[in-house]
């Protein structure tokens, strides 16, 4: 009998062995008292969780309320600047704008003379031309006026084949919008000079 529990107690002995040896079940070592538990063994990596944002609900009507971000803010000041000063150029005619001839204003400045230099926009519609320039109020029937006045009707005559031509030559924006500085009022006016009313006596 002594020499059965004998056995018996090998095989309880070899069997637990057997389980350590190949379960998997990790070793866990109590810590002493007042130190950190050691970390587990033997088991499988643990991945760290992952934060999830928190799912708002969301709804059709809140599009477009989107706050904007600084730098969007001052993009969009940026192009409201730009419109405004482009419908500044526009309203002033002191510089090319959605109206302007570009071939009106390539032909009168193919001479890169003094008259030429002072066009700032072109525009043309249905037979008128609107010479635009940065002369001042003054410059009426001026030389470089004048000239542009005789560009601007050889324009409509050889390269539009208006019949009857009708050309402006316009001052710098000022108080009184762009004064007229040289004009042709059709084929039956002589020449560029613009004329005055003599005052009433």
């Amino acid at each position: 009998m002594a020499y059965v529990a004998a056995l018996g107690a090998l095989g309880v002995v070899a069997t637990g062995y057997t389980l350590i040896r190949g379960g998997e079940a990790p070793a866990v070592v109590a810590a002493p008292s007042g130190t950190a538990a050691p970390a587990v063994t033997g088991g499988p990596p643990h991945a760290a969780s992952a934060q999830v944002p928190s799912e708002a609900p969301v709804f059709a009507a809140d599009a477009g309320k989107t706050e904007q971000k600084p730098d969007d803010k001052k993009s969009d000041e940026k192009k409201s600047d730009g419109k405004r000063s482009e419908r500044k150029t526009a309203e002033r005619a002191s510089g090319p704008s959605e109206h302007t001839d570009t071939r009106a204003v390539e032909f009168l400045r193919s001479k890169k003379d003094s008259p030429a230099k002072r066009v700032t926009d072109v525009r043309s519609v249905g037979g008128y031309l609107r010479i635009y320039t940065d002369l001042p109020q003054s410059a009426d029937n001026s030389r470089d006026a004048l000239e542009l006045c005789q560009r601007g009707l050889r324009y409509l005559i050889e390269e539009q084949g208006v019949a009857d031509p009708i050309v402006f030559v316009q001052a710098e924006f000022g108080e009184n919008g762009n004064p007229v500085l040289a004009n042709i009022l059709g084929s039956d006016d002589a020449n560029c000079r613009v004329t005055h009313p003599k005052p009433a006596d």
